[in-house]
């Protein structure tokens, strides 16, 4: 059997009354996430969810989430995690796009999950403090586990491209399994270990290296549902974290933070860093100020964030993303496809098995990232050193990175479009000393139009999540575009004073 949730299910066998997760001063066994996640599989099969069939999942880093995590993986289900800063439509398009039945959604962002799950016809069910429980006391509990294949479906994930709609990348129970093997072999991951929870549990980075890694060995995972850095550190000293998982920013708020230096943070063994570069000062500061190692790696979405890291045990290389990971191979291409002499830049290709199945329901698009050969093409360009080190030097992709969040031009775009007095825009990334980068929009008005940067900025802050609407807006006659019209946006530079 290749099920997710076996991984639970072994655990509660050998340590059931080991801390699976904390919040605060809440401690949680792994015993009693076990009966909750077989009571959460009770309350779906009563509601007719079967083998296969999907449902979202819209819920913060609190214990409730691998309740309904391993609660659906045990039904044989596939989840669908999304961020719960989302907006109705854009939980309305995941969710009508998975054919998803279900929905589990935060009490406190009840409107976006009522109104998305509604349009896709499914069933929205609230998860509120107290209430829930009594929800799934009155579930009959599924003390099995389905039978699933390694290339069965456990997650679809929503990651928008920078042309079309979201594609939901499918990442099997075998690459999720095989993405926290590596993780916990990477560290040495120990059952009295306790790992820092802030990564968000909706993403894979977080799910991986986090959830389904702490439980397959048995140790803590302590929760912060928003990340604050006093907080952070307070909970390092206080829970004696061995491990924590954050991305640059995360890191750079910690280092700034005015008490850093009065915080007890010696049980710290080990940071890892992902997401996006991570500034070579701000991980010398923290190393020194904190007394601790911090390994880079690099994944996707589409890879479970994993396929190359920076190993412990061997020479690490500030600024580079390491060495390909166990059973993962990566190489770097041209144009055609052909490997680049060493030092050449070209576009990383990746194969093994945390390489996702393809994109739920996008043939063409599977066909277009994944090459015969099984290759999957990411898009970013890196050079590789004389030892096998990559580094990237830019991306191909017009995606950008926001404090760690993936922003994807195309999709505030087509919302800002919807705007009457707009023309036409393009998004482009910023440079930000904190953020990594800033979301920023170059704006034509229509003939006679007018509007100003607060009411464009008002426009698209009420569509999308609060982490992706631009920040900085800025009005031009027109968009620079080649020959072709295609509107060329490495010409496109903010104007002075706009930073």
């Amino acid at each position: 059997m290749a099920n997710l949730a076996e991984m639970l299910t072994e655990t509660v066998a050998e340590h059931p009354g080991r801390t699976a997760v904390k919040l605060d001063d809440l401690e949680l066994p792994y015993s009693v996430v076990d009966e909750a996640s077989a009571r959460v599989a009770g309350l779906l099969a009563a509601k007719g969810v079967e083998a296969g069939d999907r449902l979202g999942v819209m819920l913060p880093n609190v214990p409730y989430f691998p309740f309904v995590f391993f609660g659906a993986q045990r039904l044989g289900a596939v989840t669908v995690p999304m961020n719960p800063l989302l907006k109705g439509r854009e939980v309305g398009f995941q969710m009508e796009d998975a054919g998803a039945k279900v929905m589990f959604g935060w009490h406190q962002m009840g409107d976006a999950a009522r109104e998305g799950s509604e349009r896709a016809g499914a069933e929205c069910i609230l998860v509120e403090p107290g209430e829930f429980e009594g929800l799934l006391g009155g579930a009959d509990p599924v003390a099995g586990v389905a039978d699933r294949a390694d290339s069965d479906t456990a997650i679809i994930l929503y990651t928008s491209g920078t042309t079309g709609t979201p594609k939901g990348a499918q990442l099997t129970h075998g690459n999720l399994r095989s993405a926290t093997r590596i993780a916990v072999e990477l560290v040495d991951a120990q059952p009295d270990g306790v790992t820092f929870g802030a990564l968000p549990l909706f993403h894979v980075f977080g799910l991986t290296s986090g959830l389904t890694s702490a439980t397959r060995v048995g140790a803590a995972l302590t929760l912060l549902p928003r990340f604050d850095p006093g907080k952070a550190l307070d909970m390092i000293q206080r829970d004696r974290v061995t491990t924590f998982l954050g991305v640059p920013t995360m890191y750079a708020a910690m280092l700034h933070h005015p008490d850093a230096s009065t915080f007890d943070t010696s049980s710290l063994d080990l940071c890892v860093s992902g997401g996006a570069a991570m500034p070579v000062e701000v991980l010398k500061a923290f190393e020194r100020t904190f007394d601790c190692k911090i390994l880079e790696g690099y994944g996707l979405s589409e890879t479970c964030a994993i396929a190359s890291f920076n190993r412990p045990d061997i020479e690490r290389k500030p600024g580079s993303i390491g060495l390909p990971v166990d059973g993962v191979e990566m190489r770097l291409a041209d144009e055609e496809g052909q490997d680049v002499a060493q030092g050449d830049v070209g576009e990383i290709l990746i194969r093994g098995p945390v390489v996702m199945s393809g994109y739920w329901n996008r043939a063409e698009a599977t066909a277009e990232a994944i090459d015969e050969d099984g290759w999957l093409h990411t898009g970013d360009l890196a050079k590789r050193d004389e030892d096998g080190y990559f580094f990237i030097v830019d991306r191909k992709k017009e995606l950008i990175i926001r404090g760690g969040f993936n922003i994807y031009p195309r999709e505030i775009e087509e919302v800002l479009y919807e705007h009457p007095a707009i023309r036409e825009v393009a998004v482009v990334g910023i440079p930000h000393d904190s953020l990594g980068e800033e979301v920023g929009a170059a704006v034509a008005l229509k003939p006679g139009a007018s509007a100003t940067a607060e009411d464009v900025q008002s426009f698209v802050k009420e569509r999308v999540a609060a982490y992706k609407y631009p920040r900085r807006i800025w009005f031009v006659e027109q968009l620079p575009k080649g020959s072709t019209g295609k509107v060329l946006k490495r010409e496109i530079r903010p104007p002075a004073g706009i930073t």
